[in-house]
């Protein structure tokens, strides 16, 4: 079990997640380039975070690992598992990687905002591990890169070639930086791919919203991991 960070957030997330599976599975955790306890890198692109897995893998001597991601982690993990076919047991996407074209100029702009108004915070939160060791702009900038990769004509073909069983685990609500019904809007990009893709489903939609999912719903992602289990263990 290889468990995929938020965009800025620790290793620390999936505590309960891991308690609730208990010892019976081999958890790797892992903190991102300059979050929680790694260093500064010159290079945060997404395609650096894909590239981290399998440095993850070779230093822990895992062969086929079962992902599981939260948000960024989700992207993360979706890529991962579409490329590597042979190498994935299966996949466990917590409210992340749904193919929608929410980026455009003023959501770009909206975002940079956001991070302006942030950069005199984020330096204090810093050594309570609440905050990466990014500049405000390496922040806005992860974000609207992720929005790139969410546009349907990006991700869609991601989706549409993962083989092995992936399960989704969907939250309500709102997420950091969105308003209204965004985010919900979002959401529903997930049907479309389900029916085209029968080896993604849906395995939860829970109450809790998009920051709070691992905290109040462990037991659902938890649940969706032992779905994916059962599905393999099935198929051997």
């Amino acid at each position: 079990m290889v468990y995929l960070n938020g965009q800025f957030a620790t290793q620390g997330y999936w505590r309960r997640v891991i308690a609730e599976l208990g010892p019976g599975w081999r958890h790797i955790t892992y903190d991102e380039r300059a979050r929680g306890r790694s260093k500064r890198s010159a290079d945060y692109s997404f395609e650096a975070a894909v590239r981290d897995v399998d440095a993850v893998l070779a230093a822990r001597g895992v062969a086929r690992p079962l992902l599981v991601g939260w948000s960024y982690g989700a992207f993360v993990a979706a890529h991962w598992a579409s490329r590597n076919p042979d190498r994935c047991l299966g996949a466990v996407l917590v409210d992340g990687a749904f193919p929608h074209d929410w980026l455009d100029e003023a959501m770009e702009q909206r975002i940079r905002k956001l991070f302006r108004r942030l950069s005199w915070f984020l330096p204090l939160l810093r050594p309570t591990g609440l905050a990466p060791r990014m500049t405000a702009e390496q922040q806005a900038n992860s974000n609207i890169e992720i929005g790139v990769i969410s546009r349907e004509r990006e991700l869609g073909p991601v989706l549409d070639n993962i083989t092995v069983p992936a399960r989704y685990v969907i939250a309500s609500g709102t997420s950091f930086g969105s308003r209204g019904d965004e985010q919900e809007r979002i959401r529903t990009s997930l049907d479309t791919v389900a029916a085209r893709n029968p080896n993604i489903r849906i395995s939860a939609k829970v109450a809790s919203n998009h920051g709070a999912v691992l905290r109040k719903d462990f037991v659902a992602v938890a649940d969706a991991v032992r779905e994916v289990t059962a599905h393999t263990r099935r198929d051997r």
